[in-house]
């Protein structure tokens, strides 16, 4: 008599589970993947500062890169006001749906926590890291009338200056920001006294020192390079420990003798906190291989940025850290917002 064969069937509650655990591994994709669909029209990527600037063209270079990778109109959504705080709240009230990203400079994210305890927004808690985009250095540049053409040079007139009772400027797009908080780290580190001029944006403390108003400032190279390239300004350092391939032929701080300064420009992408860990991390492996190509690298590149890409745990690492280090500076030094 031929024996019946028998199968190892699993007990039904495992079938159960494992039937649950797909459900909800498909449900958490189903928002982004709706937003592709007819969840929306298109997805919109916030951008909190005015078109034309660094984080803009970013955002734009992306958008079209997503939207032919995607098959869905991407569109750049320009939400000035209150240093980026007003464009960053608008993507932390936006549902998680895949509608609406956020493109946000380095020290929205870090550096303003600890300046500005009142903000309406929680960066860890309100909002879910997707990838780092691109990095751009920042650079110590001054106007062709001040006799430097060497960080030595400048820490020497620096002392002479001091010694006369006024102390050399430099200004800032305000206090508080990143390009200030380089001034204060360069002065302590060479030792030396710099009276900081603080300006409420970067346009207005660029054509001071520009028109000769201010001898030097810390920009970012996309923002500083046409004017260095025209003569309008004189670039005698990067602050951060080596060259930077957008800027090869400054020399870094380090090499100049101020060795412990690395504070360069970034930019990232988020989504509101309530979109699925699953939909983040499929966006930031689309945007790491659309970072990744030879054109949109090579546009980036145009722009002064040197594209990046992480996963979204790498970001929100780099964002804890570099968090906690400002957090340091800023009480050290008593730094507190206008």
């Amino acid at each position: 008599m031929q024996q019946r064969k028998t199968y190892n069937r699993p007990p039904r509650r495992r079938q159960w589970l494992a039937g649950t655990a797909l459900a909800a591994a498909l449900a958490a994709c189903v928002p982004w993947q709706a937003a592709q669909a007819a969840g929306c029209a298109n997805v919109r990527i916030v951008v909190p500062f005015p078109a034309g600037g660094p984080a803009d063209q970013l955002a734009r270079t992306l958008a079209h890169g997503l939207q032919q990778r995607r098959g869905t109109p991407f569109v750049v959504d320009n939400k000035p006001g209150a240093n980026g705080n007003i464009g960053i709240d608008t993507v932390r009230r936006a549902p998680g749906d895949g509608c609406t990203l956020l493109v946000a400079p380095a020290g929205n994210l870090t550096i303003n926590p600890t300046l500005m305890p009142a903000l309406s927004y929680n960066v860890e808690r309100d909002f879910r890291p997707v990838s780092l985009l691109a990095g751009s250095p920042n650079v110590l540049a001054v106007h062709p009338s001040v006799k430097a053409n060497s960080v030595q040079d400048l820490v020497r007139l620096a002392q002479q200056a001091e010694k006369s009772g006024k102390p050399l400027g430099y200004a800032s797009p305000g206090v508080g920001s990143g390009l200030h908080l380089a001034g204060e780290l360069f002065r302590n580190k060479a030792g030396i006294t710099l009276l900081h001029v603080p300006y409420k944006g970067t346009t207005q403390a660029l054509n001071d020192v520009v028109g000769g108003q201010v001898p030097m400032l810390f920009g970012t190279w996309p923002t500083l390079a046409p004017f260095i390239q025209s003569g309008a300004l004189r670039a005698l350092a990067v602050t951060q420990s080596r060259r930077s391939p957008a800027a090869p032929n400054v020399p870094s701080l380090a090499e100049q003798g101020v060795p412990g300064i690395d504070v360069s420009s970034w930019y990232a992408l988020l989504v509101p906190r309530a979109t699925p860990q699953l939909a983040a991390d499929a966006l930031s492996a689309d945007v790491r291989a659309l970072l990744a190509t030879p054109p949109v690298r090579a546009e980036l590149q145009r722009q002064g940025m040197e594209p990046v890409g992480s996963t979204a745990q790498a970001l929100e690492a780099r964002i804890r850290e570099e968090t906690a280090a400002w957090a340091k500076l800023i009480k050290a030094y008593g730094i507190t917002a206008e």
